[in-house]
């Protein structure tokens, strides 16, 4: 049986939907503890195999290179993660298609209306952690948009990444609530879709670290 999450000293942090060089290189140099890289070609900020092939070369050693896929053929995903770390399942994956993957991976959730966290987190036991997201009908991910962060209990038995809408204005407000294991962001550090900005990336990562120091213990 899992055992209850326990609350992190620190909020890791990742960026998702890297699309370029420059961008890459400001993550790692803020202190962006992991890259999320989009292989599903739904998006705006998706990218193919070779360019995931050439920006997961960048990342130094002690950053996690994240895969986002969304229901996806598995060996698409199987050549992918020869350049990934982690894989970020997206869609309506199951349990099983999940773990005959034989990577290590994570599962996101969509926090539509009737959503049971502790029966799904029991479902997904092979999962490193819950990316928790805004639902929008028809919309996998990167909405924009947050959500209730009550709806998530504090008793979960996996890690929580939180995602959905987090900006530098709101993120220590959300480490505050949620407590949770690591934040995700993307559209919050950009100037358009995909195109990152540096001086939004440090801004984002520092009220991350303003929001692990003023949070209340608990």
């Amino acid at each position: 049986m899992t055992e209850p999450r326990v609350a992190p000293s620190r909020t890791r942090v990742k960026l998702c939907g890297l699309t370029r060089p420059e961008d890459v290189d400001a993550a790692v140099a803020a202190g962006a503890d992991a890259l999320g890289f989009v292989l599903w070609p739904g998006s705006k900020r998706a990218i193919d195999e070779a360019r995931l092939a050439a920006l997961a070369a960048r990342v130094p050693a002690f950053v996690t290179r994240v895969g986002l896929f969304v229901d996806q053929d598995p060996e698409l995903i199987r050549r992918c993660a020869e350049h990934l770390d982690l894989l970020q399942l997206h869609g309506d994956e199951s349990p099983d298609f999940c773990a005959m993957l034989g990577r290590p991976w994570i599962k996101a959730l969509r926090m539509r209306d009737g959503l049971d966290l502790h029966a799904l987190a029991g479902a997904h036991d092979g999962a490193r952690a819950l990316l928790l997201d805004a639902y929008r009908p028809g919309v996998p991910g990167g909405t924009g948009e947050t959500f209730d962060w009550s709806r998530i209990p504090a008793n979960l038995a996996k890690p929580v990444i939180l995602a959905g809408g987090l900006t530098a204005d709101n993120v220590a407000e959300a480490i505050a609530r949620v407590r949770p294991f690591a934040v995700d962001v993307s559209g919050g550090v950009e100037a358009s879709p995909g195109v990152k900005d540096a001086g939004r990336i440090a801004a984002f990562i520092e009220a991350v670290r303003r929001g692990d120091e003023s949070r209340p213990a608990r």
